[in-house]
């Protein structure tokens, strides 16, 4: 079955909490699979490496990951209203699949997850786009057909699915739920639709 590659960053587990929605969302269309993957953490300075696979949780995201996935899901905490580093630093290695256009004609989406409601949710998500528009991918987005993006109080936007941590909490409402599940849907319904 085709993949489509959730491919998020997680400090306290809200952005992880969205990327299981996000798959959810995915494996709701028929014939279509989510591949889960995180990357390591950075560091400014080198004291014990990361191990090569995580101690728990899913694997670390490889170029191959990008390659044979027919859809791609970003999602990032927000850090000072852009991506967090670990997924930047992981997109900033992506420069063989730009050249070879691997990613191109492919549908994209993006998620996050704040601290507080003006965290910097939206700056971050559009922060998240701009190298998927470089690869020459399709943006989606949630309409605001979607009934959760009028009820929500939490996470939510029109640029992608989010959720807000309130005192750290990776707990999401039944609201991002919905519009983290809405995201997977669009995308996994795009990429079926699109010739591989």
């Amino acid at each position: 079955m085709p993949d489509i590659l959730v491919l998020y960053y997680s400090r306290h587990g809200g952005t992880a909490a969205l990327a299981r929605e996000v798959c959810r969302g995915i494996e709701q269309v028929n014939g279509m699979q989510a591949r889960l993957r995180t990357v390591p953490s950075v560091h400014s300075t080198i004291t014990t490496p990361e191990p090569s696979v995580p101690n728990d949780g899913p694997p670390y995201a490889t170029v191959n990951d990008l390659r044979e996935c027919v859809g791609l899901i970003l999602g990032s905490p927000t850090r000072f209203g852009q991506m967090a580093a670990p997924l930047k630093y992981f997109i900033d290695s992506t420069s063989a699949i730009w050249v070879s256009g691997a990613l191109a004609n492919k549908p994209a989406a993006v998620f996050t997850s704040t601290q507080t409601m003006h965290g910097g949710q939206e700056s971050t998500l559009l922060s998240m786009m701009l190298p998927l528009i470089h690869h020459g991918m399709y943006l989606v987005g949630l309409p605001f057909t979607e009934s959760a993006l009028h009820r929500t109080r939490s996470g939510g936007s029109p640029y992608g699915a989010s959720h807000v941590a309130n005192e750290g909490s990776p707990l999401i409402t039944e609201d991002e739920k919905q519009l983290a599940q809405a995201l997977g849907a669009r995308v996994s319904r795009l990429a079926s639709y699109l010739p591989a």
